[in-house]
């Protein structure tokens, strides 16, 4: 017998019993969002909340072992075969979408530590980089500016490039910065209109200053559940596939060897661009699963990362591909 639902409002997020029995089914049993507000009989949304909650009020500290000994093996030989600052990797799960999440939470972990005061960060999209909020549990600092590195969504079933951005801005209290454009336009007129507009030139300017950088990398093909695959035809992906493309990065499309494929669509994409990326002084990498692993290389040949977060099968792949 379903449980009776709750109204949902803010005042439950100030239950603290809720919000730990919310913690626990959700971090520690395993149990998704919607599991959790079936449980408790609260709406989904207000379990989000919940959860937000509780790690804001530093009930909930999710900390991951990811340097067990055959990982950092794994981990020491990438750094040496791509040249990495480092890479981190972490065990992998049965899935894909737990791959994202245990990615993510690594990433997190990682920028948790990594952004000091005054920094400047600009970031891609992707559901590796949203779960990385889940552990994201930084001190607080001062002067932090967060922008996102492409135009936003109009329709998206899972996440928007806003979102990451406008997420990671308000844990660390920053100013946020949004790309004012649709991710995709429909003509590259339209786009070199777009991008002669004074608030997005003023915003590719800040994109020159960027001090850290942190990225995804997409597939193309259905099987690896790329996000890009909502934003483009089945007829331009199969396009893109027979043009060499193996990645996308910020919706750039390239090939093995990280250049851009040689299609349209690369002139109506709404982004700062791959060269103002590959400038920036370190870039994070996060990606996952072995089907990814291509994609990753790609990734890492076009803007050359200085951080690699990824997890035991795509690490594998990769020293294969190499």
């Amino acid at each position: 017998m379903a449980k009776l639902k709750r109204n949902a409002g803010a005042a439950l997020a100030d239950d603290a019993a809720l919000r730990l029995r919310a913690a626990w089914l959700y971090h520690a049993f395993g149990f998704t969002q919607s599991e959790v507000a079936e449980q408790l009989g609260i709406g989904r949304s207000t379990v989000i909340r919940l959860l937000e909650e509780a790690r804001q009020r530093g009930e909930v500290r999710i900390t991951i072992e990811d340097r067990v000994p055959d990982l950092a093996e794994l981990s020491i030989r990438l750094e040496r075969a791509l040249g990495l600052d480092e890479a981190i990797v972490v065990p992998s799960p049965a899935n894909g979408e737990g791959t994202r999440r245990a990615v993510g939470l690594a990433l997190g972990r990682l920028l948790s530590d990594a952004v000091t005061d005054g920094m400047t960060i600009g970031v891609g999209w992707g559901r590796t980089l949203s779960a990385a909020l889940e552990s994201f549990n930084p001190p607080k600092r001062q002067g932090v500016k967060v922008m996102s590195l492409m135009g936003g969504a109009v329709e998206t079933q899972f996440a928007n490039p806003f979102e990451f951005a406008w997420r990671l801005a308000s844990a660390l209290q920053a100013e946020c910065f949004l790309f004012p454009a649709p991710l995709v336009v429909d003509s590259a007129e339209t786009r070199a209109r777009l991008m002669a507009d004074r608030g997005i030139a003023r915003l590719r300017g800040l994109a020159q200053s960027l001090d850290l950088a942190v990225v995804s990398a997409g597939g193309l093909k259905e099987s690896s559940g790329s996000l890009v695959r909502q934003l483009i035809t089945d007829e331009e992906a199969a396009q893109l596939l027979r043009a060499g493309c193996v990645a996308d990065i910020m919706c750039n499309f390239i090939d093995a060897q990280g250049q851009l494929v040689d299609h349209p669509i690369n002139e109506r994409i709404m982004s700062v661009g791959v060269e103002t990326l590959k400038a920036a002084p370190h870039k994070v990498l996060a990606s996952g699963g072995q089907e990814r692993a291509a994609a990753i290389l790609a990734v890492h040949r076009s803007i050359g990362c200085n951080t690699l977060v990824t997890d035991e099968q795509a690490a594998r792949a990769l020293l294969g591909l190499l």
